[in-house]
């Protein structure tokens, strides 16, 4: 079975208090859930229709895993502590 990312892009933080509540939550209820930080910060470089954002690579051992985390009591309580203080792109992909 192939594992599978979260990719996050922070199009814009309007509130970083709300985000720092967000990740306090988020961290432990995505580490719980088998979540594996593999990247986070604002990209380095950014080609073509790139934009250098904020950016988190997490790696689950499946795509149902990365489905479960997110729709976990414990996330969906992260993400409401987030509210409107974060435009964000969250996507599951699957490995190669």
């Amino acid at each position: 079975m192939p594992k599978a990312y979260w990719v996050a892009t922070y199009r814009s933080i309007a509130d970083p208090d709300a985000l720092a509540a967000y990740a306090k939550l988020a961290l432990p209820a995505i580490t719980a859930g088998g979540g594996r930080f593999l990247a986070r910060g604002v990209a380095a470089v950014a080609w073509e229709a790139g934009l250098q954002e904020r950016t988190v690579l997490i790696e689950f051992a499946s795509v149902e895993q990365a489905v479960a985390v997110h729709d976990s009591a414990a996330y969906q309580e992260a993400l409401a502590a987030l509210g409107n203080g974060a435009v964000r792109d969250l996507r599951v992909v699957e490995g190669a």
